[in-house]
């Protein structure tokens, strides 16, 4: 007969990652990293406690161990995310814990290995990690005798962990998204389109701890709302890995006509290029972002030549990251599966950087002659036009939990819906330009 295992509760530990590398700052990214993970577990539907121990989180609460893996797995900053069991710190309650647990986890699947892991983060423990491992092990071989010992290559690896009160117990792992603290960095506008390599850029940036707005320039009137529909679909997904950042969506047709119209023949796309950058740095400034992401790849369109990418740089004054610079489309397409947002990026769209782009495009414009086609429109007072009439979206995170408010720096209300897209006017507002300042 089995003691009762009533002292036994599930939780789940997550693994820290870059996080442990942070020194005296360590405390601060920790800090970063449970806000965007108390945020991450809103409207989950029950309570929910976080709690810190040497180089991990222990999550636990009155909701299933499963639905906090999946809200965990989702928070930038994990190494790993475990389920687990947590125990009290004795020998007994250790070995009688362990033993059930494979019991259950082999049930059915006789023939199976298993091998224990131990690690002792309280010194104090009367017996070593080594003397713990064999005896769990001992007592798992006589009370579950359809398992087998394998050191080597053991089907089911049981994790001990003992604190100085309480022991975790875990023997499944998931990868977590590594990296830092969303918003630890900084805060960044991703150029989105609906294209593959923008979203990447996003996650890759949010990944170095940057929070991310998103800025998406349309067609309109020129082009139906198919490309506004998929901007708002990947920054709800890319939402899911931080705390939701805003959607602004600005209709570029207007402005493109007119560069056309002042002449800019083959420099069309590179000088809309320049524009949307710059229109990007007033909004950054407007909202208290210091970087603005890309998802430039060299070399992979006529607009990504050294050449041009220089071009555009001197239109910004704001810094320009291009995380996916070096990386090949095959690349950046398996990534985009990995993270989620490839099955919207293949959708159909009317994207407006095909809007007048001429049957050939600079490889190497010059800034002379962007210049002269730019003071032809008056550029300065196209773009204060753009941004009196964006509009902002705040696409949510997961599907029952609510969005983060607004970022101190920025007077924008809150536009979101909780809703999918079916009808634009439904879940977007106009903003004055003086309200987003």
């Amino acid at each position: 007969m089995h003691a009762s295992t009533s002292t036994t509760a599930e939780c789940v530990l997550l693994k820290h990652g870059e996080v442990f590398l942070k020194g005296r700052n360590r405390d601060r990214f920790v800090e970063r990293l449970h806000d965007n993970l108390r945020v991450a577990l809103r409207g989950i539907g029950g309570s929910t406690w976080i709690k810190t121990a040497q180089n991990v989180t222990v999550l636990g609460g009155e909701v299933p161990r499963k639905a906090l893996v999946e809200r965990a797995r989702r928070v930038i900053g994990f190494n790993s995310v475990e389920p687990a069991l947590r125990v009290p710190s004795t020998l007994e309650e250790i070995t009688r814990a362990a033993a059930d647990a494979l019991r259950t986890v082999s049930a059915g699947q006789p023939g199976r290995s298993f091998a224990v892991r131990t690690k002792r983060r309280d010194k104090q423990f009367p017996l070593t990690s080594s003397q713990v491992a064999g005896h769990v092990g001992a007592r798992i071989l006589e009370e579950v005798t359809d398992l087998r010992v394998d050191l080597s290559r053991p089907d089911i690896v049981l994790a001990i962990e003992i604190d100085r009160k309480e022991t975790y117990l875990s023997w499944t792992r998931h990868p977590g998204v590594t990296g830092l603290p969303v918003g630890s960095s900084g805060r960044a506008v991703v150029l989105l389109s609906g294209g593959y390599d923008s979203p990447v850029a996003a996650h890759r940036a949010m990944r170095r701890g940057l929070a991310c707005d998103f800025v998406h320039f349309s067609g309109a009137p020129y082009t139906n709302p198919s490309s506004v529909y998929k901007a708002y679909a990947l920054a709800r997904e890319l939402n899911r890995y931080q705390p939701p950042g805003r959607l602004h969506v600005i209709a570029l047709g207007k402005a493109q006509k007119q560069l056309a119209v002042a002449g800019a023949g083959r420099l069309q796309v590179v000088a809309q290029r320049r524009l949307m950058v710059r229109t990007a740095s007033e909004l950054a400034a407007r909202t208290g972002a210091e970087a603005l992401v890309t998802g430039d790849s060299l070399g992979q369109v006529a607009s990504q030549t050294l050449a041009n990418l220089a071009a555009v740089d001197e239109a910004a004054d704001r810094l320009i990251l291009r995380p996916l610079i070096g990386w090949e489309k095959q690349e950046i397409i398996d990534e985009a599966r990995a993270i989620g947002t490839a099955e919207v990026s293949v959708l159909p769209d009317e994207d407006c950087c095909q809007l007048l782009a001429p049957p050939r495009a600079s490889t190497r414009a010059r800034l002379p002659q962007l210049r002269v086609v730019e003071k032809r429109i008056e550029l300065d007072e196209v773009v204060e036009a753009l941004l009196d009439h964006v509009r902002v979206m705040l696409p949510g995170g997961d599907d029952d939990a609510p969005a983060e408010p607004a970022p101190e720096s920025s007077a924008r209300p809150n536009c979101n819906s909780g809703q999918g897209a079916t009808d634009i006017s439904k879940w977007t507002t106009a903003v004055p330009a003086s309200e987003t300042r």
